[in-house]
């Protein structure tokens, strides 16, 4: 219930419910873009400003790597599970979606740890940073395959078709886009000058970085309450196992995280944002990168799916169970 009575949190079904009921109230495109970098740079720059004072440590480097090791085995593992229902390149898709991250939960999940005092590195904004590509360089691999082949299409009539070999997509452009991103590089930069800056430049951004955070963060979580329910609509009709997919994936990739943050002795709270980072999925970063690189999937299919249905959960529930499931093991 303290979850649910959060400003943020509160603003965020409101924005749901508005958009339910067919409200015309709406945040203009340029304002949400606005709120969106701020929110990146202020986690950014409070990462770096921790790692200052911090230092790179044994927990620090074996955070970074079980990152790393999540969203590469993720989008593998999901893969040929997920073959069984979908066309090999909505699979390819929907992997890569669930495989990446969601800026937006985990920026939800740290404000979630300050306001219960539950400590965590701001190394985990690297992590989050870390695990955003590989899952799109793995779907493109798939798909790549997948065309050389002669992919496996549905026909007009249910049936099953055989494509013809297409186009490869260049790998080298999908890693530059994916490592030259607007929204990456501000992270990675922000960091950078926290880390540079430290106990001076916290106390000279503290206006901008931390007393307006919460405003932001409630005011941004609106806009996407209303783009939540507006794509409620593309779940009608969407395979009832593609959305059990979408329900029970958070909870087993967070699962895995958490088995994977007490073998390796992490604390409770960066296992909490290893969870979240894990049981989220992308419906920005990968999305984009996916509609030129695997034209052949279906937008409406991994894009309902994790704005539609993943998204919520996890903001809603994912992130105090995941919390709670931390403190419980961790201690």
């Amino acid at each position: 219930m303290n979850n649910f009575l959060d400003p943020a949190i509160l603003f965020f079904a409101f924005g749901i419910l508005a958009g339910c009921v067919k409200s015309n109230l709406e945040i203009p495109q340029p304002i949400a873009r606005f709120l969106s970098l701020y929110l990146l740079m202020a986690l950014g720059l409070k990462g770096g400003f921790a790692l200052a004072q911090t230092g790179l440590t044994a927990e620090v480097v074996a955070s970074l790597g079980a990152a790393v090791l999540l969203a590469v085995a993720i989008p593998l593992a999901a893969y040929p599970l997920l073959k069984r229902f979908v066309s090999g390149f909505d699979a390819a898709a929907v992997a890569a979606t669930y495989g990446s991250v969601s800026a937006v939960t985990f920026i939800t999940a740290t404000q979630y740890l300050d306001v219960h005092g539950i400590a965590y590195g701001g190394h985990m904004a690297a992590a989050m940073a870390l695990m955003e590509s590989p899952a799109i360089v793995i779907a493109v691999v798939l798909a790549n395959s997948l065309r050389q082949a002669g992919a496996v299409l549905p026909g007009a009539n249910g049936t099953a078709t055989l494509g013809a070999p297409g186009p490869r997509v260049g790998l080298g452009k999908i890693l530059h886009e994916s490592f030259t991103d607007g929204t990456q590089l501000l992270l990675i930069g922000a960091m950078a000058v926290g880390l540079l800056t430290g106990e001076a430049g916290k106390a000279a951004m503290a206006p901008f970085s931390i007393d307006l955070f919460k405003g932001m963060l409630a005011f941004f979580l609106l806009d996407m309450g209303l783009h939540t329910a507006r794509n409620l609509g593309k779940l009608r009709g969407q395979s009832r196992w593609l959305l059990a997919y979408a329900a029970a994936a958070p909870v087993v990739h967070a699962s895995l995280a958490l088995g994977l943050a007490a073998l390796l002795g992490l604390s409770a709270g960066n296992a909490t944002l290893l969870m979240v980072l894990a049981g989220s999925a992308s419906y920005i970063a990968v999305p984009a990168a996916l509609r030129y690189a695997i034209p052949e999937a279906n937008p409406s299919v991994y894009f309902s799916m994790s704005l539609g249905v993943t998204f919520p959960l996890n903001i809603l529930l994912g992130i105090p169970a995941y919390a709670w499931l931390a403190g419980a093991v961790l201690g």
